[in-house]
């Protein structure tokens, strides 16, 4: 049911592709006041994908790298909500609303489906609890504060081998995400770690996990090879046909059998479809919808999808169109033309592209890419990935800002100031492999675990050796004694199997237990349950040395 008085055409999503529908239809339909262009997206602001990696080794500044949407799409109405739930047949989209409770319904008249994926850190066990994202601004500010973290940590850090597992970072994915990501992680790294005293510059371990033979599958087999030498030549690591197993707190554990210590592990991999557009009943191939030439979906006439969300087979090579941005701009044009048509009343037009090529940046002033098919490598490859990248920036204030960090990149030290903007984090989850040690006896007790899967051995140390005195499953909880008394810790944790465990500070454990008076008389009747039971195993541990 859309609107009497204006019909509305609502895109979802701020990605390439629905900016630049957006703006398509602003430049098409500008003056038409019987027309409302809107769009939905989670934040204000459109970010620039490509040159999203040089915000981790500081080439580029971070805000630098994302231009408000208000801006980008001046005649268009701007909702920052989140998606819940699309409506086809009655033509609505139910989006979060804001600082209100309940929920917000936006009709439409025409609809464009551009929300993108999702990462599914699913796919690796413990990667959800100990991986680094890597797709968005914040994630790029996460990793650059977690590489400068680890090297103030390590400069004073006595143990060596904790040392070396802190200099130590693990990235799982070599398409054109993760390897202009650990291109830039490994500049920055090795570049920074200069200034600081302590830390050996042969401590230092990059490593690249990658499931296929060879990086940059996208691109000819020269070029990959190009691209795994170079990175090599400057100490990356490469492990090819090997797949990231498993992620705890202080390893990678890979599908070959090795394991890398390291506290540090980034993922470009497990994409996954958004939920709300599972739900939709049209039809779907893995995921992404399927639509005609036109990018229309069939069983609804009015409703478009382009870029990941949609699934269509390119006319040039038979298979479905790459999720890339150039692909996704031009079918945003496309989109809004046929958009156009639909009001006019006319025909619409097939989407067709030929794609221009793919550039991928190695750090360093290093490149490689194949353009109109011609490829190119190293310098010259770098400067056209930049000269390319760098015309494509929306706007000119971003043009004259980055051209600025990039002339202050050659004129001046990197800068390596940490700048941790998250709130801290009360409840985490955790992720543990079988033999792995949660809590050690006689260390301090700063958390309190509740078992969220798996099985863990409650072992205490005695004269004559270490002894099981418990075996805990899921919903148990350990760990609070050593809060409420605060003692060291009074007994090991060791894992049986893989175990998710969700901590607790100690803070919000005293605030929870001193405000909810069942949660504490629960603890206090565990305490004293297990307090009897340690008194009991003494005794008769002490009657057994007796006897003998």
């Amino acid at each position: 049911m859309g609107s009497t008085a204006r019909k509305r055409i609502l895109v979802l999503g701020g990605g390439f592709g629905g900016i630049y529908t957006v703006r398509a239809l602003h430049k098409a339909l500008h003056g038409r006041t019987d027309i409302e262009i809107a769009l939905v997206n989670q934040e204000n602001y459109f970010v620039f994908q490509p040159m999203l990696a040089e915000v981790i080794s500081g080439n580029i500044s971070p805000l630098n790298t994302v231009t408000p949407i208000r801006d980008l799409c001046p005649g268009a109405t701007l909702y920052v909500r989140t998606v819940e739930r699309i409506d086809l047949d009655h033509k609505v989209v139910i989006t979060s609303h804001g600082f209100r409770p309940g929920q917000s319904v936006l009709p439409y008249d025409y609809l464009v489906l551009a929300l993108g994926t999702l990462d599914n850190f699913g796919v690796v066990r413990g990667l959800q609890e100990h991986g680094l994202h890597f797709k968005n601004l914040g994630d790029a500010l996460v990793v650059r504060n977690r590489l400068i973290h680890l090297l103030e940590e390590a400069d004073s850090e006595p143990d060596a081998a904790l040392r070396r597992r802190m200099l130590t970072v693990v990235m799982a994915g070599g398409g054109f995400s993760g390897v202009e990501a650990i291109a830039e992680v490994n500049d920055f790294i090795r570049d920074v770690a200069r200034r600081y005293p302590h830390v050996d510059p042969a401590d230092l371990r990059v490593i690249l996990v990658h499931a296929g033979p060879r990086l940059l599958p996208e691109l000819p087999a020269s070029l990959s090879r190009y691209a795994q030498t170079l990175l090599t030549r400057r100490k990356v690591e490469m492990r090819l046909q090997t797949r990231l197993a498993a992620v705890t707190a202080d390893e990678a554990h890979l599908s070959d059998g090795s394991v890398l210590p390291t506290k540090t592990v980034i993922a470009t991999i497990g994409a996954t479809p958004n939920p709300v557009l599972l739900a939709l009943p049209c039809r779907k191939e893995r995921g992404r919808v399927v639509v005609n030439a036109a990018l229309e979906v069939p069983e609804y006439p009015g409703v478009w999808a382009l870029g990941d969300c949609a699934h269509m087979l390119d006319h040039t090579t038979g298979r479905p169109c790459p999720p890339t941005a150039q692909y996704a701009v031009r079918e945003g044009q496309r989109v809004a033309r046929n958009i156009v048509a639909a009001i006019e009343g006319t025909a619409p037009r097939p989407f067709a592209f030929a794609d221009w090529g793919m550039m991928g940046a190695l750090g360093h002033r290093a490149a490689v890419g194949q353009v109109l098919g011609i490829r190119v490598a190293g310098w010259p490859a770098w400067v056209l990935w930049r000269a390319v990248y760098w015309s494509k920036l929306p706007g000119v204030t971003r043009k004259v800002r980055i051209a600025l960090d990039w002339l202050c990149r050659v004129l001046l030290p990197r800068d390596y100031t940490q700048l941790n903007v998250a709130p801290s984090e009360r409840l985490t989850r955790a992720h543990f492999e079988a033999g792995e040690v949660i809590v050690r006896q006689g260390d301090p007790g700063d958390l309190m675990y509740v078992l969220i899967d798996g099985e863990v051995d409650v072992v205490q140390q005695a004269e004559g050796g270490e002894r099981v005195v418990a075996t805990l499953t899921q919903g148990a909880w350990f760990g609070e004694m050593a809060l409420f008394n605060e003692e060291p810790r009074s007994a090991t944790v060791r894992t049986r199997t893989s175990v998710t465990v969700l901590s607790v500070d100690r803070r919000t454990f005293q605030t929870l237990v001193a405000h909810i008076a069942p949660l504490r008389e629960a603890f206090e009747r565990l305490m004293r349950h297990r307090a009897a039971a340690d008194q009991a195993r003494r005794q008769h541990h002490e009657e057994e040395r007796v006897v003998f």
